[in-house]
């Protein structure tokens, strides 16, 4: 079995070495046997794995929930319906954010209109729409 050093799977996955480390101590990779000196020692396998993980992050998934990805994955059981409802959940909470977005966007899109830019800050409806008091 091919072993590989910290540093060669960082850079094959396309992440860092500190990635890498983490990953292992939140549990999505497996911790590597080391060597007698003391170096992990990984599986080829690994490098997929990390690939897999970033790309999951990539699309938005937590880490909880690529976790749950590759359960699906490894497990024999379930269908590929299982993945395809939590990539639906997470464009429904993509969805969800852009709305938000969207929203503090146009709130502060209408707070810079206010704002001519000229004048003591003391004046600055930005500042003043900050400060107010929450309608009740």
């Amino acid at each position: 079995m091919k072993v590989l050093s910290i540093g060669k799977v960082a850079n094959r996955a396309g992440v860092g070495i500190e990635t890498v480390r983490f990953y292992e101590r939140e549990g999505l990779i497996a911790a590597p046997p080391r060597s007698e000196s003391g170096y992990r020692q990984y599986p080829a396998d690994t490098v997929a794995r990390l690939r897999f993980v970033k790309k999951a992050k990539e699309l938005g998934f937590s880490l909880k929930e690529i976790r749950e990805l590759l359960s699906l994955k490894a497990k024999s059981s379930g269908s590929c319906g299982d993945v395809r409802n939590r990539a639906t959940g997470k464009i429904e909470d993509i969805d969800r954010k852009i709305a938000v977005l969207q929203a503090m966007r146009k709130a502060l899109s209408a707070l810079v209109e206010e704002c001519s830019g000229e004048g003591p800050r003391s004046a600055c409806p930005i500042l003043g729409a900050l400060d107010a008091e929450p309608d009740a």
